[in-house]
């Protein structure tokens, strides 16, 4: 009897052992499990946070690139420069807003500059009728102006395209003064009246001291 009691002793110490190191098993899987998963989540939370997508503010400071800028492309005492931007869906109508806008900013700068050539050179000299003469220059310069800016140059020219689809044309254009200065004189050497008392020698200079002030 007494080795029958210490035979079920045995196996039940056996039994509980094995009992005890299956729960230690599926403890240590579950365990592992749940780590795997805590990582998992830590990988998926950090790659959404990658993917979006920063804010200027979020960022820092950005650098804005601005072509066909810069002391280069602006008016100097030999040229009359204009820059300007064209956006559009349509490559060719960005191309075109460009050059439009460009033509129109080059346009108000020649007419400012020969505004003052001419009141300049007009008080400088002898006309009888001051007003009417500078009348006279500045329609003259209008015209003038239209004419010489379908011969504008280029001098620089880049495209494009945003993350929408739409592009942007950006463009530099220059004139020479002398080619200013010298249809003024063709177109005022047509007019009796002026051409009496003008002087081009005179004029071209004052034309050149304004030039001279550029920068």
């Amino acid at each position: 009897m007494n080795l029958w009691n210490r035979y079920i002793n045995n196996f039940g110490k056996v039994f509980d052992y094995r009992r005890l190191s299956i729960l230690k098993l599926n403890l240590m899987k579950n365990f592992n499990t749940l780590a795997l998963a805590v990582v998992t989540m830590g990988l998926l939370l950090v790659g959404c946070k990658g993917s979006e997508s920063l804010t200027p503010s979020q960022q820092g400071e950005v650098e804005i690139i601005e072509h066909c800028t810069g002391t280069e492309f602006n008016t100097d005492k030999n040229h009359f420069r204009s820059t300007a931007t064209g956006t559009s869906l349509s490559r060719e109508t960005a191309k075109k807003m460009s050059r439009s806008n460009a033509e129109d900013k080059l346009a108000r700068s020649v007419e400012a500059t020969i505004e003052v050539v001419t009141d300049n050179y007009v008080n400088s000299t002898k006309f009888n009728n001051k007003e009417e003469v500078t009348e006279t220059f500045n329609n003259l310069a209008r015209t003038i102006v239209d004419q010489e800016l379908r011969g504008a140059i280029i001098i620089c020219e880049k495209l494009t395209q945003k993350p929408d689809g739409s592009f942007v044309s950006y463009i530099a254009i220059e004139l020479s003064g002398d080619q200013i200065a010298q249809a003024y004189n063709e177109r005022l050497s047509n007019d009796e009246r002026i051409m009496a008392e003008f002087n081009y020698e005179n004029f071209k200079k004052t034309f050149e001291e304004e030039m001279s002030k550029q920068r």
